[in-house]
């Protein structure tokens, strides 16, 4: 009886088995987000999206990870299920799908080590310059990848909206080149699936959040850019795009919630009126029309107010901020967010991470405006509002450059008064230091093309290199590059010279002497290397000049399109003087006394020479100085 009770025992084993592998072959699970964990994290309870046909008639179980909480939406497609991970150790978890007492489906979520003080990472400061490049249009090392099966649109290199074919190899091959020129950060527009069919360059319309593009790469060759940045002193900054997704994104084409997006009996485009985000007397029908309207026809405008959206969008910026190994982030339109949830997200992130840094883009063309984004804004504080956002972008700033130094005559409001009257309203600010200063992004006009000589391109980057705030260029404008963005975005966003094998007549990577990289072909010509070579001198000089970094800022107020500030602390003055004009000036020293009293010596930081003070100083015609005051 004893052999017989056994061998009925072994038989009902061996059904069950067989009932489960039938079940599982029956049912696919189509997707786990996130896909894994780390133990340790302060965000411990962590929602787990699992998706496939029908899936939410089963019962889920974990042996190992306590499930606190199943959520099932109208859609049966989806289980949110929330397990808890505090207290446990490394390792793989199952968490079974049974129907009734029959498995359907096993998933090992792993808890993975974490790196060592990943909680207490450093990020990208004043200190740093940021180099910001679409990797798409950098370099192409594995032109096989160009085009991929998994995605939509194939590569075009003859069609400037099209795939160009740039990936993160070719990123990683040029590491040494932006060390040489003097960037310490590296921000890449998107590097995450985009299956648009068209225009998919671009990478912020998104289709899968867990994902990085094939024809980039995958996700480790992203893990490894970080990891050879780092080996080299460089940081990596993401990309962060919680507004829209792709309408080809997996989840948009079933979705979890009707409320996952925000839905129009018709296509509904935002009115990009974000100021009305702020404004005390809004209708809430504008503020809507603005806040909740599609970006555009391929990106659906993501609901963050849906608390699964929202907790889906934290968890998935965690996950690639401990995965990647990140330095920070930027976050793409930031103001166009649900404000309260974008600040909840935020605050999320920074007490996962308190040193992380992660700059909102605000394109706004008012202080006030803008700074009601920033952590602890006396502008924000006005209606109770906080983002916990640490740092915006200055687009007045950007404004000012661009029109500033097309005026070679001052008037009461034109030339450099635009730049002086910027920095006048820095009382608005919480922390000015934290603002990105720039002079052209990925989306605006090209600072060469408007500016085309090297005389304006050293003034305008002499200002954002010793101004307060955190300098960004745009890759090529040390090259000199130029671009419409009246023809185009492309037209903004053309090809690095250099990066593309035999499609480039030259190599703008390498000096033209560097025979031992060029493989046969010309290096920078030489206006290009005139560009570069005063960028690098510029910024490897700013490297280590911690008066730049963090010291105070006294300007004067300009006259004849003459600029003049200083920048200085307990043990350093530097005096920085940009003569916009198209003509000699003379400037009278007893002007600056509040800084130079008692100093007797102007030291040229490029020259080192040495010139004793006096009454007056001539700046050539063009010209941008920088001198350390001596006593």
């Amino acid at each position: 009886m004893e052999k017989a009770g056994k061998l009925f025992l072994w038989i009902n084993l061996y059904l069950a088995l067989v009932s489960g592998i039938v079940a599982q072959k029956n049912f696919k699970l189509e997707h786990v987000e996130p896909m894994n964990w780390w133990a340790g994290m302060k965000h411990h309870q962590v929602e787990v999206l699992m998706h496939g046909e029908n899936i939410a008639r089963f019962q889920v179980e974990s042996p190992g990870l306590p499930i606190v909480g199943i959520i099932k939406t109208e859609n049966p497609n989806y289980l949110f299920v929330t397990i808890e991970t505090a207290n446990r150790n490394s390792g793989k978890y199952p968490i079974y799908l049974k129907d009734k007492n029959k498995l359907v489906a096993t998933y090992d979520f792993e808890l993975k080590e974490r790196k060592y003080e990943s909680a207490q990472r450093t990020s990208f400061t004043s200190a740093d310059v940021i180099y910001l490049l679409m990797p798409d249009r950098f370099a192409n090392l594995y032109p096989g990848g160009d085009t991929h099966p998994e995605t939509a649109e194939k590569a075009d290199h003859s069609n400037p909206n099209g795939r160009h074919g740039g990936d993160i190899s070719g990123i990683i091959e040029h590491l040494d080149y932006i060390k040489e020129l003097g960037a310490t950060t590296i921000w890449s527009t998107p590097l995450l699936e985009d299956n648009e069919e068209a225009y998919s360059y671009h990478g912020y319309a998104q289709s899968n959040l867990y994902k990085v593009d094939p024809r980039y790469g995958d996700n480790y060759t992203f893990q490894f850019l970080v990891q050879e940045a780092h080996r080299k002193g460089l940081k990596v900054i993401k990309d962060e795009v919680p507004n829209h997704w792709s309408s080809k994104h997996w989840m948009i084409k079933d979705l979890p919630t009707k409320t996952w997006i925000h839905q129009y009996p018709s296509f509904t485009r935002s009115s990009y009126r974000t100021s009305t985000q702020m404004d005390p007397y809004k209708s809430k029908k504008d503020k809507s029309a603005s806040e909740d309207g599609w970006f555009d026809t391929s990106m659906p405008d993501i609901n963050q107010a849906n608390p699964l959206v929202l907790n889906y969008l934290i968890q998935n910026t965690i996950w690639w901020i401990e995965f990647a190994e990140l330095d920070g982030l930027r976050v793409d339109t930031y103001s166009y967010n649900d404000k309260e949830a974008i600040a909840t997200w935020t605050k999320k992130i920074m007490e996962e991470y308190p040193n992380l840094n992660m700059v909102g883009e605000i394109w706004m063309h008012d202080q006030a405006l803008i700074s009601y984004w920033q952590k602890d804004s006396p502008i924000g504080s006005l209606d109770s509002y906080n983002s916990e956002l640490p740092s915006v972008m200055d687009f007045t700033l950007h404004d000012a450059i661009m029109q500033a130094f097309k005026e070679p005559e001052q008037g009461w409001d034109k030339g450099m008064v635009r730049v002086y009257e910027n920095f006048v309203n820095d009382f608005l600010y919480r922390d000015p230091n934290k603002l990105l200063v720039f002079m052209e992004n990925h989306d605006t006009q090209r600072f060469n093309e408007y500016c085309p000589s090297l005389a304006d391109y050293k003034l305008a980057l002499t200002l954002i290199a010793t101004t307060r705030g955190i300098p960004q260029i745009y890759y090529g404008s040390e090259i000199g590059m130029k671009g419409k963005k009246e023809v185009g975005d492309a037209d903004i966003r053309q090809d690095f010279p250099g990066g593309w094998g035999t499609l480039d007549d030259h190599n703008a990577f390498f000096s033209n002497g560097d025979v031992s990289n060029l493989r046969g072909m010309k290096g920078r010509t030489e206006q290009e290397e005139s560009y570069f070579q005063f960028t690098k001198q510029l910024l490897n000089w700013r490297k280590n000049q911690p008066v730049i970094h963090s010291g105070k800022m006294k300007q004067f107020v300009p006259e004849n399109n003459v600029y003049v500030y200083f920048r200085y602390n307990e043990s350093d003055s530097l005096m920085i003087i940009i003569n916009n004009s198209i003509k000699e000036e003379t400037i009278k020293l007893n002007r600056f006394d509040e800084i130079l009293s008692g100093k007797s010596i102007l030291r040229d930081v490029f020259t080192n020479q040495d010139s004793k003070l006096s009454s007056a100083l001539t700046l050539p015609a063009k010209t941008a100085l920088i001198y350390k005051v001596f006593r």
